[in-house]
């Protein structure tokens, strides 16, 4: 992957950017989704921010080669605190992490004063999804659209989410599966949750062998496994 070509995880997330859009892009690997961004003429101002020394110097030689200094500013700092919000960020991309670190990278820079709550926040999470999905849906975000999409051998799913006027509402089936996920049921998607249920029929399987006294592990791994059955029964 290099700033021409993104990873399809990461040309999904760039499609989801608004034209002419002032970026944060948090964790953000060399740079490389805010230099394509930028060389495709899709945002006027990005910054990427980097809490280690060492990719913090990769993303501002990316920069420098492109000759994107002007367009692109590079910071070192922890999560949002590389933000301000006299920066007038748009859109937040936080993209390659758990879903709890991208939650929690969110939760301080909420307490921190770092974005107004107006932004717009696409996220990828490697895990952790419903974690994340139930922090946005408890700060007032709405989940305006969703891809869940296969790259390298991996299933990766992208969230977008926005404060509308209107505050959504979702079932604990929404937050697991994602809203919009849950009514596309595409092919990915059933791949990823038959493997799950795989998954957690090994560990029910374990459980059950165990001595120690885990009731309310069983239960919620019954319970998992019996939305995944209806889930994918459904989309027969």
């Amino acid at each position: 992957m290099n700033a021409n070509e993104l990873s399809p995880r990461l040309q999904v997330v760039a499609n989801y950017v608004p034209k002419k859009a002032r970026l944060a892009d948090i964790g953000s690997d060399h740079a490389y989704l805010p230099v394509a961004l930028v060389r495709n003429e899709r945002i006027q101002y990005a910054i990427a921010g980097e809490v280690v020394q060492g990719p913090y110097e990769a993303a501002r030689k990316q920069v420098s080669k492109n000759g994107l200094e002007q367009f692109i500013e590079i910071r070192l700092g922890d999560g949002m605190e590389v933000v301000f919000l006299e920066d007038n960020i748009e859109t937040v991309t936080i993209c390659g992490m758990g879903g709890v670190l991208i939650r929690d990278i969110l939760e301080r820079g909420k307490r921190m004063h770092r974005f107004s709550g107006k932004e717009r926040l696409i996220l990828q999470p490697n895990v952790g999804e419903k974690q994340l999905r139930e922090w946005l849906a408890a700060e007032g975000y709405t989940i305006i659209a969703e891809t869940i999409l296969e790259d390298h051998h991996k299933i990766y799913e992208v969230m977008v989410a926005e404060k509308l006027d209107s505050t959504a509402s979702y079932t604990q089936h929404e937050l697991l599966f994602g809203p919009h996920l849950l009514q596309e049921r595409s092919t990915v998607f059933l791949k990823k949750w038959q493997h799950q249920l795989e998954k957690l029929e090994k560990v029910r399987a374990n459980l059950a062998k165990s001595n120690q006294q885990l009731e309310d592990k069983i239960i919620q791994v019954e319970r998992e496994i019996q939305w995944i059955k209806e889930a994918l029964d459904e989309s027969k």
